[in-house]
């Protein structure tokens, strides 16, 4: 493995901005030593591209009680996954182990159910607790202003109605 040379410039030998390594160039800021610790620290360099681009989370993180269930969940499910396949074994080998193989890989998937059900009543807890920002779909919104629109005609017209009523001055018991 050859040193990276610096490239002289045309004049008073100042450092160039890339490197020559067995005849390729390469933009500064790559190659073996971090960026920011050359001679060009703190410049921007016309030919760097980072060599990946942040995203955001495409899904937002679970709770963490959640995710702490969801954890307990895998540990038990391989545990009991193994459990069965050493029973299987067993079992194939005619091995005294095998009875009590299957017998707590029976115990361990009533387990591993109950913690797959604790991943998911925990989540429906957590969500009833502080709330989903849901947001309703149009035609929902839209009949629910329907709705609001027929009743408030409904009670004005009730209004209206008391109103004419009592304006012909006749009592309410005759």
């Amino acid at each position: 493995m050859g040193t990276a040379e610096r490239r002289e410039g045309p004049e008073d030998g100042v450092t160039g901005g890339s490197t020559t390594r067995r005849g390729l160039q390469v933009p500064e800021g790559v190659g073996p030593y971090p960026r920011g610790t050359g001679a060009a620290a703190g410049q921007q360099q016309p030919g760097y591209r980072p060599l990946w681009i942040e995203e955001p989370a495409r899904r937002r993180r679970m709770p963490d009680p959640v995710r702490t269930a969801a954890v307990r969940a895998v540990i038990i499910i391989a545990v009991t996954l193994m459990q069965a396949m050493v029973a299987f074994l067993c079992t194939l080998a005619e091995s005294w182990l095998a009875l009590p193989m299957v017998i707590s890989s029976v115990a361990s998937t009533v387990v591993a159910t109950w913690g797959a059900l604790d991943v998911w009543v925990t989540r429906q807890v957590w969500n009833q607790r502080h709330g989903v920002v849901s947001v309703p779909s149009s035609t929902a919104r839209s009949l629910r202003r329907e709705r609001r629109a027929a009743r408030r005609q409904a009670k004005a017209a009730k209004r209206e109605r008391i109103r004419r009523q009592g304006s012909a001055g006749q009592l309410s018991h005759p």
